[in-house]
This record gives structure tokens, sequence and C-alpha cells, in this order.
């Protein structure tokens, strides 16, 4: 048996679409359809993962770190007590360590080397549809996201995916491995400008940060988070350049959906 968590999820739903037709998967969700098994991560009490051969965990990582961090510790004891033969994990691409996130999904790496399970890391890069939402255009079509001359190796959701699928339903092939999944084209704020035939404008980090308080609609939490990855962005550090090896194209089978696509769709819904 298969067990998707956070099987409705943006990266979930795209999983479970494609295996819909498979009747040994497993969907958990904190609120279960019929035929579905609760899986809470924040009460350890409802991960029951019995009779579960392979379990592709989704990172609950929307956040403080020691909560995320509890989640995920929380996950991997359940699965070594159910007995579990494969986790495979939803991690952050190598080049992330500069977001204030990677903290969480670098000691769930390091709690799953040292379980009893076997196990597979997924290095995703940060999504396109995510660069849809921090950099989206204004009204008047003017990107002021704080991206500098930046650029950003973004992977289109469906893309990862279709990875997470490929190495879920196979698991014995990627024992012990962990893959970097990111894209293969950088993209910058003037390319999506372009591609929404509007403009760039980029807005300092001071500004973006005193706008983003001010709305008062992030969490405490996101405010650095969102920060954290603008200047990565702006910086350098998310371009793909620090991979040593990317492992999309090998995984796919094909080559990787053009990013710029995937947030062109994104921003227009």
């Amino acid at each position: 048996m298969l067990m998707i968590t956070g099987a409705t999820g943006a990266l979930g739903k795209l999983v479970t679409a494609r295996l819909a037709d498979r009747d040994d998967v497993v969907l958990g969700t904190r609120e279960p359809a019929p035929g579905e098994r609760r899986v809470d991560f924040d009460d350890p009490a409802s991960l029951d993962f019995t009779g579960v051969d392979t379990l592709l965990v989704i990172s609950a990582g929307a956040a403080e770190d020691d909560i995320v961090i509890a989640r995920h510790d929380a996950a991997i004891s359940a699965a070594e007590k159910a007995g579990v033969r494969h986790l495979v994990y939803t991690s952050l691409s190598g080049d992330g360590d500069h977001l204030t996130y990677a903290l969480a999904h670098r000691w769930t790496e390091r709690r799953l080397r040292a379980s009893s399970l076997k196990w597979t890391v997924l290095r995703n890069g940060l999504y396109a549809e995510f660069l849809a939402a921090i950099a989206a255009p204004g009204p008047d079509g003017t990107i002021a996201a704080p991206l500098g001359t930046g650029r950003l190796a973004a992977v289109a959701r469906e893309d990862l995916a279709e990875v997470a699928v490929r190495v879920a339903t196979a698991p014995a092939a990627h024992e012990g491995r962990t893959y970097e999944l990111v894209g293969e084209h950088a993209i910058g704020g003037a390319d999506l400008a372009a591609a929404l035939d509007g403009s760039y404008e980029p807005d300092s980090l001071a500004a973006t940060r005193a706008a983003l308080i001010g709305a008062g609609q992030a969490l405490s939490f996101q405010v650095p988070m969102l920060m954290s990855t603008y200047s990565a962005v702006t910086a350098g550090f998310l371009d793909g350049t620090a991979i040593a090896r990317n492992d999309l194209r090998t995984l796919l089978g094909r080559a990787p959906r053009p990013a710029i696509e995937a947030y062109v769709r994104a921003v227009r819904g």
C-alpha cells in the first residue's frame, strides 16, 4: 500500500490525480472523505500507518520551525512504529539553505538518515506557481517584487508531482538517494514582466517588508520566510548554478515544462 500525506494540498492533489486509477493508494488528509484516512501531523494519535509499505510525506512546512520539526518527527516515528518499509519526503533544494524555512527540511533529512526506514529525499526547487504568488503584477501590469537582477530556477509543480509519483511507485530503485529537482532555465523579474507584456520595477526589500507588515495579512512567521526568499533570489543563490547535479530531467525522462509558462498560467488563473 502507498499512502500520500497532505493529499489535498496543491502538490498533493496533482500527485493523487496521477494515482487515481490505482486501488492500492490511500490518501491521508486532516479532514478525510470516505475511503481516505485521517492524517493530522498536529495530532500524533492520528498517524496510523498500519499496512503502509511506502509513505510519501509531503512536507508540512507552513509553520514555525519547532512546529514543523515536531510534525515531521511524529510522522517518521509513526512510520517506524508501523513498520513502513520506505518513506519518500519532499524537501527543499540544496541551494535553499539561505532561506529561513530550510532548517526544518534539513532537520527532517537528518532524522530520516538516522531512522530505521528506507528513504528517498526529493529536494524540490521553488514552484513557478509560488513565484506567481510572490511576484504577481499589480493592476497596472507592473511587477514590483524585490528580485533585483537575480534569477530563480523555478519548477512547474506538475513536474515535481510527476517525479514524486515515479519515485513513490517504484521506491526500491531510489533507496538512500537525495535528488535535486530545480528548473533548468532560471527566470528573473524582467522575464516575468516580458511574458505578461508588463514592466518590472522592483521595490526595495525594506519597502516590501513594510508593505507586508502593513497589510496585516501575513502570519508572523511568513514575513521572514518571504523576505528571505526575495533576498536569496536577489543575491543569486537560487538560480540553480550551485546544484552540482540536477536530477529533474533524468527522473522525468523528458525535458521539464517551462517554468515561465507555469508562472503565466498561475498568474492568469
